[in-house]
């Protein structure tokens, strides 16, 4: 069955509206690129980054509100310190393997340069591990490959699964990878948009849910065999929510904390050795580099926040979905197969449960 988005399957997700795109970039100004990294020789590469751009490009001069949730902490996100300290996001962010964080990071410092930045530069980099189809100790992304995401990125559909850092991921022992969704959102404040992207690399199969049914436990590794020697919940995920929301820092690690919801939904429990670690900001505020005097801001209530918080679970949930159902079977290092979820039996198993859901 050709791999398609999980409402192309007619399983709707939650009860909010999607934006045009349902995806992150439905938020303006945000925007995602990829670069994919696939070849055989001189050693198998099943991997690349992806990056996110908050402003287009602009996120050094024009600075957003951001925070963060850290859910289980065996993974790395790089610049959180000074997201803490201060509050502010001040860079792109990319999302790769666990082994080139420091490839990342330092291309997207020397990008920053070449276009002219002023000053220091501590970008936000996130991993997951994608050494079970990779070969990760060959390091094949680099600064080109860097380069040539920020360059392609774009405000418009999201490319999801197996595509740029999600190249190489497993999720819920089926082949997992990049997944988008996006809510707009009324609020007493307005209305607003809610977007989300993961790189998902966590889980195991028994815990899969959609929409309530235990999907996983349904489909089992007789009907479709796992990439894991044997059965294995730990893993990582990153999320990524963005909003065009007047939000404060303390309103956007408030946020980040509900993406913990969404995750729940679909079966992920933060185990031991997950790295789960969860960013938002919003741009619903300016806070301009060079500014020279008090800056003027906005605010929305606390206690006009919560259809923010059932926006940030339902567009989780439905991004690691689309991540699923996105993702193609991949033959990866040493002839592991990661198979996709089989798209024809999930509909066969949530037509069953349908008088019950």
């Amino acid at each position: 069955m050709t791999r398609a988005r999980i409402r192309d399957l007619g399983i709707v997700i939650g009860d909010l509206p999607t934006g045009a795109h349902n995806a992150i970039t439905d938020v303006a100004g945000v925007q995602v690129g990829h670069t994919t990294v696939v070849y055989d020789e001189p050693r198998v590469a099943r991997t690349g980054v992806t990056m996110v751009l908050p402003r287009g490009g602009e996120i050094a001069a024009d600075r957003t509100f951001a925070g963060f949730h850290r859910f289980n902490g065996n993974g790395e996100m790089t610049g959180l310190l000074w997201v803490e300290e201060s509050g502010l996001l001040t860079s792109a962010i990319g999302i790769t393997n666990t082994h080139q964080v420091g490839t990342v990071r330092d291309a997207m410092v020397k990008h920053a340069s070449r276009q002219g930045l002023r000053g220091w530069y501590l970008p936000v980099v996130a991993e997951t591990y994608d050494g079970r189809l990779n070969d990760i100790g060959a390091f094949h992304v680099t600064e080109e490959h860097v380069y040539q995401a920020i360059e392609s990125a774009s405000d418009g559909p999201v490319a999801e699964g197996n595509v740029g850092g999600g190249t190489g991921m497993v999720c819920h022992e089926f082949k997992g990878g990049i997944g988008t969704s996006s809510r707009v959102v009324d609020t007493a404040s307005g209305q607003y948009v809610v977007g989300a992207l993961v790189q998902a690399n966590y889980g195991a199969r028994q815990h899969l849910r959609v929409n309530g049914v235990p999907v996983g436990k349904e489909i089992g590794f007789d009907h479709t065999p796992s990439v894991l020697e044997q059965m294995q919940s730990d893993g990582s995920i990153i999320i990524i929510v963005a909003t065009d929301a007047p939000l404060l820092p303390f309103q956007c690690r408030r946020l980040a904390q509900r993406a913990t919801v969404g995750l729940a939904r679909v079966g992920g429990s933060g185990h031991n050795g997950s790295g789960d670690i969860f960013l938002a900001f919003a741009t619903g505020n300016h806070v301009p580099r060079d500014a020279e005097g008090p800056v003027a801001l906005t605010m929305m209530p606390n206690d006009h926040m919560d259809p923010m918080f059932d926006a940030t679970a339902e567009a989780v949930e439905e991004s690691v979905l689309n991540a699923l159902a996105a993702a193609e079977t991949t033959v990866g290092v040493n002839g592991r197969t990661a198979h996709a979820l089989p798209l024809d039996e999930l509909q066969r198993v949530m037509a069953r449960y349908a008088p019950r859901v």
